[in-house]
């Protein structure tokens, strides 16, 4: 039972922006900033952004060069760039907003692992990166095979190394805390724990249901739920997709610092001080992995440890500190879903597991949306 005050003071607002991730808070931060008397809450289920915000490896990436590749079988070029452009600019956004401290990021470059049956894309990196020049100036990619040893890489199985000096890594906690941050310092409101079941729409804006039986009301509302979106757009064109990650206990002597991915990006390392943060293999088994269930199975994690062993580290010894998952959205293509679901109702969701990228900039052209 609500009292007068509360139903007086908390339950009407201008925009209510349901998912505290990236792009939710990204786009309460972009209201604000337009809109500084606007009032505006976040609704997160979670006690943390549940879903891939605080979930992921930390990378401030755009795509590796047999990614572009891919990429580039089922879109063509134009759009292609554009999905970089978008990535890009995403993260100088998020850079801008929050700084470099904040995110702690650093840009020590990134690099993706060839095996005997990617060499191919050497041949084609002159022409992608002539197709990214517009947007970066120079060259992206370059070739740094010599390195591979020095590196401490598998030379039986790792046969090139492409060397990127834009990628870099971030604290996706510190990323989080520093937007969350910010937007109260805005004057959002942000509530977490409470669970929307369903809105509705009338002629004076859209009716917010909770699973604790409040409803708010606002003018309009943003959508920002990602994988989780089909609990309230069952048509949304999505499927969610589970990614693991590990981390293991510090490793003397750690040969390597950076971002690096092989496979077209289904797996990723990095350094984290010195330990080893590795993710991936949703690969193995594509639609066994199309889930919201937070777990790892063991064919993922014996098949992360084997890479561990026989790629990335081999002949060292390595413990793991801590194993978790998070939840990411896909479709089929690369390019996210941003569109008007109503007059009042608006949609920022299926980040292609590019959400750290993309997160930013999906916010501010949302809010431009909802303030039209």
């Amino acid at each position: 039972m609500l009292s007068f005050w509360e139903k007086d003071e908390f339950l009407n607002y201008d925009h209510v922006v349901v998912g505290g991730g990236i792009v939710g808070l990204s786009t309460a931060i972009s209201i604000k900033e337009r809109d500084s008397k606007a009032k505006v809450l976040v609704l997160e289920q979670g006690t943390f952004p549940t879903g891939a915000s605080t979930k992921n490896a930390g990378f401030a990436c755009f795509g590796s060069l047999t990614e572009i590749l891919a990429d580039l079988r089922g879109l063509p070029e134009s759009e292609v760039f554009n999905l970089v452009k978008l990535r890009w600019e995403g993260l100088q956004l998020l850079r801008a907003r929050v700084g470099d401290d904040g995110l702690d990021y650093q840009n020590l470059g990134g690099y993706e692992l060839l095996r005997s049956s990617d060499m191919g894309a050497f041949q084609e990196m002159n022409r992608i990166n002539e197709m990214l020049m517009p947007l970066f100036g120079e060259a992206v990619y370059h070739d740094s095979s010599a390195k591979i040893n020095q590196l401490g890489f598998s030379p039986s199985v790792v046969k090139g190394l492409v060397f990127n000096p834009f990628e870099a890594q971030l604290h996706s906690g510190k990323m989080m805390k520093s937007l969350t941050r910010l937007a109260t310092d805005l004057g959002v409101e942000i509530l977490t724990g409470t669970s929307v079941s369903q809105f509705d729409e009338d002629s004076n804006g859209v009716s917010v249901h909770t699973t604790s039986d409040i409803t708010f009301h606002a003018r309009k509302l943003a959508i920002c739920t990602n994988a989780f979106s089909k609990s309230l757009l069952p048509n949304t064109d999505l499927v969610p997709g589970r990614g693991v990650v590990l981390v293991t206990k510090p490793i003397a002597g750690l040969k390597f610092k950076g971002t690096f991915h092989y496979d077209e990006g289904y797996y990723y390392f990095r350094n984290y001080q010195d330990r080893i943060l590795f993710g991936g293999g949703r690969n193995l088994d594509v639609t066994g992995e199309e889930t919201t269930v937070f777990e790892v199975r063991d064919l993922i994690l014996e098949k992360l440890k084997s890479d561990l062993n026989e790629v990335i580290i081999p002949g060292q010894d390595f413990e793991i500190d801590h194993i978790w998952s998070g939840i990411m959205a896909f479709g089929p293509n690369k390019q996210p879903i941003l569109e008007s679901h109503s007059d009042n109702v608006h949609i920022g969701v299926r980040l292609g597991g590019m959400g750290v990228a993309i997160g930013s900039k999906m916010g501010f052209e949302l809010a431009e949306l909802m303030l039209r």
